[in-house]
Parts: C-alpha cells; structure tokens; sequence
C-alpha cells in the first residue's frame, strides 16, 4: 500500500503485527564533520540555518567524537572521514540506507549534497566488505533524501513519507519498493519544513514522537498519534525548533536526543516514554546543530 489517505492507512495498519524485521539497527555508521561548515545551498529550503551565525569546527568535531562514544555504548558505531567540500556529509541518513543485505543510495536534491553519494569507501564498506547489493535510487524517478525525508517504522514494515522539495511521490515510491515495505503514507510537510525526520520520529517500534505543527494536514498526524497511542508524546513547535523531533532509538531502552531536544521536553512527556519503556540518554550538539540538523541526521543505521 502506499496513499496519501491517512484513514485507510491506518486501518491496513492496525493490522500488521511488529514481525517485519528487527525494530533497532544492528550497527550505526556516523560521518566526521571534518572542516564543519555551513552550506549555503542546503539553507536554501531549511529552515533551522541560520547562515549569519558563526561556527567552531574544533567544537563540532568533539561533540560528533562523543556522541559516537555515546552510541557505542547501544551497538557497534562505524565512523567514515569527512569531506570539507560536502559540508553536510555528517549527515549521512540522507544518502545512505540499509536493509538485510541491501544498500540504498539516494537521489539529493543540492549538488553540494549529490557529490556524498560518490564516496567509493562507504558504498565499498557494503558491497565489498558485507557484501550488500547496492540500490542507486539515483536511476529511479523521483527526489528521495532517504530517512530524512521517510521515517520508517522497521518492526511493522511501514513507512511515513514527508512530501516537499527533497522528497517526491516517485522518491518516496521508489524508497518503498527498495525496503520492500508494506505500507507508505504519503503526505505533505507543512511549509518550510523540510525533513520528516525533523517533525517525527519513531522509536523502537512501540513510541511516537511528532510536531503535529510540522505537517500541512492536521488529520496526519492525528491518524499517526492513534496509531501509537497511548505511547506518543506531541510536540510543541518551540519543542520541534530544538530538535525533540529528530531523535532515535538504537537499542530497546534507551532514545538518543540532542540535549537542546531533551531539555525542551516537559516532565510529563518525559514520563510517556518512560511507560513505555525508554529512557532519554542526551548528548550536546548544539555546534553541530547549528548545520541544520541534530542527532538523529547524524546517524545512518545498518540493518
């Protein structure tokens, strides 16, 4: 299935069982803000840059060393060099993504974001290295910057495709058959949001966290919050700006989240996932945040 129609969705939904696949990667792979700069064309169409504020490599680079530390602590963390001339390649969920001996490469829509999907290291480490059939979404129709613009819940096989300028119907569609996913719901992100990833997230298969002021159909994230229910914490648009949205969990208890993200959380939504089960474990990135993107961009997991 793949739709726009947020009730049919829901109801096919409801009835997938979380047997799909694992719900938490097996490994993570992270990329080094080497020479960590602001990219102009990226700040284009997203909204969280701020091009005038000035940025400290040396910080950027501390605070990605401990958060890979950080993340080793959930499963094995692979860390690639960066390239100062692809200046977001420390995101790299965007251009790369796994499933069980697949690798996706995936169509950008910036030049200076394109360039990524040409690291021979990275795409050797799977196909030589593991052994992965490579998938170069590049050849599809379509714009699709992978689990950015598509969150994806592995346990049930389903997906949540944000529609705008870095994601299309044919990119989303064509994500879709490469997982060999069961379900896509498509939608439009409200104006000037420009990532799924940065409005929701979901974790370990069984929590929700979601901006429902990040998508241009309120009806979206209602269906979505049902779906989850009682385990979803709604955001705030202060809570978005800050990055609460872009988290991650990459083992069965913990969720990892910039501590901005953290900090902007209330008490009580801190007890939701508690209940079900999932301990906030924060790290700083505020330097690194300042590209545009937080903890979850940062980390592009190996399934």
């Amino acid at each position: 299935m793949i739709t726009r129609d947020s009730q049919a969705f829901l109801a096919f939904a409801r009835t997938l069982a979380p047997d799909f696949g694992p719900a938490c990667a097996r490994a993570a792979f992270l990329v080094a803000p080497e020479g960590f700069a602001l990219a102009a064309e990226s700040a284009s169409d997203n909204a969280y840059m701020d091009l005038s504020v000035a940025v400290d490599p040396a910080r950027a680079l501390a605070q990605h060393r401990a958060l890979q530390a950080a993340l080793s602590e959930d499963l094995p963390v692979v860390c690639f060099p960066g390239d100062p001339a692809a200046p977001d390649g420390l995101f790299p969920n965007n251009v790369f993504a796994t499933a069980p001996g697949r690798l996706l490469v995936g169509r950008m829509r910036h030049p200076v974001r394109q360039r990524e999907a040409e690291r021979a290291d990275i795409r050797g480490f799977f196909t030589g290295l593991l052994g992965y059939r490579e998938i170069d979404l590049r050849q599809s129709p379509g714009v699709c910057e992978l689990t950015g613009s598509v969150v994806v819940d592995r346990a049930r096989g389903i997906a949540f495709a944000g529609l705008g300028e870095r994601c299309d119907e044919a990119g989303a569609a064509a994500l879709h058959a490469a997982l060999g996913l069961r379900a896509t719901l498509l939608f439009d992100l409200a104006p000037g949001e420009y990532h799924a990833n940065v409005v929701m997230s979901v974790l370990a298969g069984r929590a929700l966290v979601i901006a429902p002021s990040g998508f241009a159909d309120p009806a979206v994230p209602a269906a979505l919050a049902a779906l989850y229910a009682p385990a979803v914490v709604e955001l705030s648009p202060a809570q978005k700006q800050a990055f609460a949205g872009n988290c991650i969990a990459l083992c069965d208890q913990r969720v990892r989240i910039s501590q901005a993200g953290a900090d902007a959380l209330a008490p009580a939504q801190h007890e939701v996932l508690a209940a079900a089960g999932l301990a906030l474990a924060p790290v700083a990135l505020d330097e690194i945040e300042k590209a545009g993107g937080s903890l979850r961009c940062c980390v592009a997991e190996i399934y």
